[in-house]
């Protein structure tokens, strides 16, 4: 039988062995940490572990002041090279203090194996406060902390005028200009609280991906007593707004071996007076009164009767319009809609995802309209050649690998133009082959007219664009007050590269200062650089800091210090570090930033809600001849980007756990005062409840601040909604503070864009989900989920 004291011994040879394991892994990546010129703290941490270890191995109480002057240290060293910041503190100090902690309790033990006397008071009143430590700061990893806190929560909430309330949510964005607004208020702060689930629907069509991307990114719309959704294989479904019950269901039987989504539909509806001047002909009356376009995987824009389900025979060729006409070769998954049509008056316009980084002759990226009635193609705007505004030449197509338009585009009826974010020629990453053309229009907003194509004034935001740095999201509208008694009509573009510019939408003139500043020159072989790029220094920069080694962070020093290595390992020089042969960091990375889920507002107090994520990206270009046959990476890995001098390799740029190593929040809500162009609050969104290291859902709701893609939802209640997270909950926000009073769990993740609405028949305001998987979750569903206020009784 074990004695008594050879029991505590063995407990004595387990701490010193745990801090053995840890000083061995902090002291030989200190060690390497160091010759990249980065910090010694670890490799001194190190050691001081290592020694520690051995005398308390050997029973010497001398091992636990050694450890103990070396967490002190640890404490200053921390608080110096974080601040006061939690999560960079936590991420230091955590686990050293559990070591403490154990450190502690063993003093006695070791003082009596020393023979001296062992008095365990102290020790276990040390043992005790630390205790008290370590549960207060694990317990404050559960409570939501704002970056920026509002500096008052006294913001109006302007009642909804009588006969003034939201009668149909009919686009993608609510309104062609973006707003993602809703003047209704029935459901407020007052009694969100009661808000519960009023209805579930299933549309049958669950989303599988097969590593290329199949989510359901779905904004419903309503009209009426009927609710639109459609679906990641492009199939359309009409709910009853007040129950949820299938109407009708209309299948395009569309098949694409990748991107398999649905973002929005468009909506039209014939009226005796045209909603703008008529590019051809008017209203056909008697058929398709209400119609649908629906986008497919397969390049087909579909118009659907909205009350029947049914094709309309007198658009296209009954009901479809073949999106590869004039197009050249495309093979499968190389063309597809990735973003709701924009109807603009009698128009139709559709753009389109082009898979960049295959070759430099992807499919073209030009832009058609087509009449709603007929469709009949309008006009063109081919970026390669502004010649061709129609369909191109017998034996020619329009002009391929050229930039695109694969976000959504915005539309103001009084000034008849067209707002179209564009993304950047293909491939991403090498530009050299790139023609005038193409630098002229990658990644811009290009304003052109409604009824003609004709471009009216562009305006970049990335030149020559090395980075993916396409424009993502849909352009915000709005009409600025001037503090005059009048307004300027502006526009909103929000980019990947964290930057958000605000330009006159009538003649594409900044509004908010933007600096061309001189950037970083690279040295690869056959490119060229742009020496400056556009800065937007009157607008918020979001998220795109130049990251330093302090930055770094891991869930312990351990893969923090793996982070350090990573990040000394590579080359960073901020925002527009060009690519190379060599590795380097792109921060943001090419998801953003902000993405496609583009923003919300409050016009009643010129407040903008943008939602982002903080994502590195590790990325170098690879020679020709060492590009592997079979590459084809779509978001990360190699890809070919055949037709250039080099392949490119990009990688998430996390710690061997899996998180990002940069440190939190790696996403938020930020709220925007239009104004001023300062930022009014910003708070973290998102926990670890369903994700986790290594992908282990770690079942906590951990107030970090996941990486977020989806869109918002304001109200005139003062109400913001979003579910864009990558834990599976819809949430409620006050405007006024970002404080969160409301979340509902949801079966899946989502990202999806919440939408608003009263019923036409029982008066009763609806939040409408859809859920169908978050991005990083292999669970998915499909969920049309629909809450309300109970029933007064």
């Amino acid at each position: 039988m074990p004695t008594t004291k050879s029991k505590w011994t063995w407990l004595l040879w387990l701490l010193s062995a745990l801090m053995a394991v840890i000083g061995l892994t902090l002291g030989i990546g200190g060690a390497y940490l160091a010759t990249l010129g980065g910090s010694v703290y670890f490799l001194l941490m190190g050691l001081a572990l290592i020694v520690s270890a051995v005398l308390i191995f050997k029973g010497k109480p001398s091992g636990a002041w050694l450890y103990a002057v070396a967490f002190v240290l640890s404490v200053i060293w921390a608080i110096w090279d974080a601040g006061f910041t939690f999560w960079p503190l936590f991420s230091r100090l955590f686990t050293f203090g559990v070591l403490a902690f154990l450190v502690a309790l063993a003093y006695p033990l070791l003082k009596t194996r020393a023979g001296l006397i062992a008095r365990k008071g102290p020790s276990f009143t040390l043992a005790a406060v630390l205790a008290v430590a370590l549960i207060a700061a694990f317990g404050n990893t559960f409570v939501p902390t704002p970056i920026i806190s509002a500096d008052t929560d006294q913001v109006p909430v302007k009642p909804v005028d009588k006969g003034a309330e939201q009668k149909n949510w009919a686009n993608w964005g609510n309104t062609t200009a973006g707003d993602r607004f809703a003047a209704l208020d029935q459901i407020n702060k007052t009694n969100i609280d009661k808000l519960q689930v009023a209805w579930i629907a299933h549309t049958g069509d669950i989303p599988q991906s097969n590593g290329s991307g199949a989510e359901d990114q779905n904004t419903p719309l309503q009209i009426g007593d009927k609710l639109f959704v459609c679906t990641a294989y492009s199939k359309v479904i009409a709910l009853s707004v007040d129950d949820g019950k299938k109407l009708w269901a209309y299948d395009s039987n569309s098949t694409a071996p990748n991107w398999q989504r649905c973002r929005g539909l468009g909506y039209y509806e014939n009226s005796p007076a045209p909603q703008a001047p008529a590019a051809t002909g008017g209203p056909v009356s008697g058929t398709c009164e209400r119609r649908l376009f629906l986008p497919t995987i397969d390049a087909r824009l579909i118009a659907i009767n909205a009350d029947t389900g049914k094709p309309c025979a007198d658009f296209g060729d009954n009901g479809v319009v073949d999106l590869k006409v004039g197009m050249g070769e495309v093979k499968p998954g190389y063309y597809q809609q990735t973003s709701t049509p924009l109807v603009a008056g009698n128009v139709v316009v559709v753009g389109g995802r082009v898979a960049d980084n295959f070759s430099t002759g992807e499919p073209p990226g030009v832009v058609r309209a087509f009449d709603v009635h007929t469709g009949a193609l309008v006009w063109a705007w081919d970026p390669g050649n502004p010649n061709i505004t129609k369909l191109p030449p017998e034996g020619e197509t329009y002009t391929r690998g050229t930039p695109n338009v694969w976000s959504a585009m915005s539309y103001d009826p009084k000034l008849g133009l067209i707002y179209m974010p564009t993304g950047n020629a293909t491939p991403d990453f090498f530009g050299g082959t790139r023609t005038e053309l193409d630098d002229k229009y990658s990644s811009s907003v290009v304003a052109v007219e409604a009824t003609t194509g004709k471009v009216r004034w562009t305006f970049q935001t990335t030149h020559h664009d090395l980075w993916d740095f396409d424009l993502p999201s849909q352009p915000l509208l709005y009409d600025l007050p001037d503090g005059k008694g009048g307004s300027t009509p502006v526009l909103v573009q929000t980019s990947k590269q964290g930057m958000i510019f605000m330009l006159n939408r009538e003649t594409g003139q900044p509004v908010a200062k933007v600096e061309n500043r001189e950037v970083p020159q690279g040295n690869v072989p056959g490119e060229r650089y742009s020496k400056t790029q556009p800065f937007s220094v009157g607008m918020p920069n979001i998220g795109n800091q130049t990251l330093k080694e302090s930055d770094m962070w891991g869930a312990t020093p351990m893969d923090q210090l793996l982070c350090r290595i990573e990040f000394k390992g590579m080359r960073h020089e901020g925002v527009y570090t060009p690519p190379g042969l060599d590795r380097s960091l792109q921060f943001p990375g090419s998801l953003g930033g902000m993405n496609w889920g583009s923003v919300s507002v409050d016009p009643n107090n010129a407040i903008m809600f943008v939602n982002d994520m903080r994502l590195g990206l590790a990325n170098y270009m690879v020679p020709r001849a060492k590009v592997p046959t079979g590459a084809s990476g779509i978001e990360m890995g190699m890809v070919p980007m055949d037709g250039t001098p080099f392949g490119a390799v990009r990688e998430r740029f996390l710690s061997p756990l899996g998180i990002p190593c940069q440190k939190p929040p790696f996403g938020t809500m930020s709220a925007v005062n239009l104004k001023t162009g300062k930022i009014v609050w910003q708070v973290p969104v998102g926990t670890v409840k369903d994700t986790g290291p290594l992908g282990i859902k770690m079942r906590m709701p951990m107030e970090v601040g996941m990486p977020t893609l989806g869109a918002s939802l304001s109200t005139q209640s003062g109400l913001l909604f979003f579910a864009g997270t990558q834990d599976f909950y819809l949430r409620a926000f006050d405007t006024a503070t970002g404080k969160e009073i409301w979340k509902s769990r949801l079966p899946v993740g989502s990202q999806s864009g919440p939408m608003t609405y009263v019923s036409p028949k029982t008066g009763k305001q609806y939040i409408i989900i859809s859920a169908g998987g978050a991005r990083q979750s292999p669970e998915r569903g499909d969920y049309v989920i629909a809450y309300a206020l109970p029933d007064q009784k």
